[in-house]
């Protein structure tokens, strides 16, 4: 697997573990619709999050929440509006980005970017 995925999926993985021991559950982890991809939808309470989650290294060349672009965004957004639609969603909804940084298997930092587009 390539480096760059594999960094991707284990930042995904610390992400969600994150999630849950701050009281959120799981409902989905890489939901596609056509070209877009949300890495994680968690329910919190009577809220539906949408999280994209950004992992780098070293903030050296920028933060990653930085690296979220506005045509993700739109990709995004269109995958969350088809699932809400797919699971007659009727309650409140959030889009999030969970940003880490650092070396993943000790010493990183996890930054919550909660209602961070809409």
């Amino acid at each position: 697997m390539a480096k760059h995925l594999n960094l991707g999926e284990s930042g995904e993985t610390l992400a969600a573990n994150y999630l849950q021991a701050k009281g959120y559950t799981i409902v989905a982890c890489n939901y596609r619709y056509k070209r877009a991809e949300v890495d994680i939808i968690a329910q919190y309470g009577k809220i539906l999050v949408f999280a994209e989650i950004k992992t780098r290294t070293s903030d050296k060349h920028g933060y990653p929440e930085e690296f979220v672009s506005a045509r993700k965004i739109q990709l995004f957004l269109e995958a969350a509006e088809e699932y809400i639609h797919q699971h007659n969603w009727q309650h409140d909804i959030r889009f999030d980005i969970i940003a880490i940084s650092g070396n993943l298997n000790h010493n990183y930092q996890i930054h919550h970017i909660e209602d961070a587009f809409h």
